[in-house]
């Protein structure tokens, strides 16, 4: 048989008619199949791997998108390659990532220091310089009078408008508050801080520590004073 015959046998053929006579088995047309000079582009899946390689065909299988993923990620250095990220990224990328670090402004502080006998309020720098430093005496109490709750709520008052008359404001972009003593001004300046007067500095302040002194062992103490 000729391979013309053959091929003409094999076409003449169709799935449909399989009680025909001129049907061929299996084995039959693997056999014409390998001695054809062209392969047939056939759409049976016994004759999928004789077609051929520019076949546009919508049966052929489509590349994997799992392939395209691998290839993308051999891409990429490893950590045991010399390069590493300099090769791919470059070295000017990375020594710029590498030297950004985000900073946070300093803190101002705001030293209240609350005895019984007196309150003092100091602003000072971050670097603990001191801005503005007063107490109840300052502004025109005397004796007794400095101790009480009204002359610290005023001294409270004069510091944070004298802030806002100096422009210190501004400058100021975080604030810490350091309580010192037990008077009755701790109270009173926190009340003013938390009041209408410190409207401008409360939404700056970042933290509240406590530094009043706290003895262990130590000198004798003072004998209580004994009235009557």
């Amino acid at each position: 048989m000729s391979k013309r015959t053959a091929a003409r046998l094999f076409t003449s053929s169709s799935p449909s008619s399989s009680s025909s006579s001129s049907s061929l088995c299996t084995k039959c047309r693997s056999s014409i199949l390998s001695r054809l000079p062209v392969p047939l582009n056939r759409s049976f899946a016994s004759t999928a791997h004789h077609r051929a390689p520019n076949d546009n065909d919508s049966t052929t299988p489509s590349k994997r998108p799992t392939d395209a993923l691998a290839s993308l990620l051999d891409s990429f250095p490893s950590r045991q390659s010399k390069g590493g990220l300099n090769s791919f990224l470059g070295a000017d990328v990375v020594s710029s990532l590498s030297t950004t670090v985000f900073t946070e402004p300093p803190a101002h502080h705001l030293h209240i220091y609350a005895t019984k006998h007196n309150t003092h309020i100091t602003l000072t720098k971050p670097s603990r310089d001191a801005i503005i430093s007063v107490s109840a005496g300052n502004i025109g109490f005397r004796k007794a009078g400095r101790g009480s709750y009204d002359a610290a709520y005023q001294l409270a008052a004069y510091v944070m408008n004298r802030i806002q008359e100096q422009g210190l404001t501004r400058e100021i972009q975080r604030l810490e508050v350091v309580l010192r003593g037990f008077g009755a001004g701790r109270e009173a300046v926190t009340k003013a801080l938390m009041g209408s007067e410190g409207r401008n500095l409360r939404g700056k302040v970042v933290g509240v520590s406590d530094s009043t002194r706290l003895k262990f062992g130590g000198t004798r103490s003072k004998k209580p004073r004994r009235l009557g």
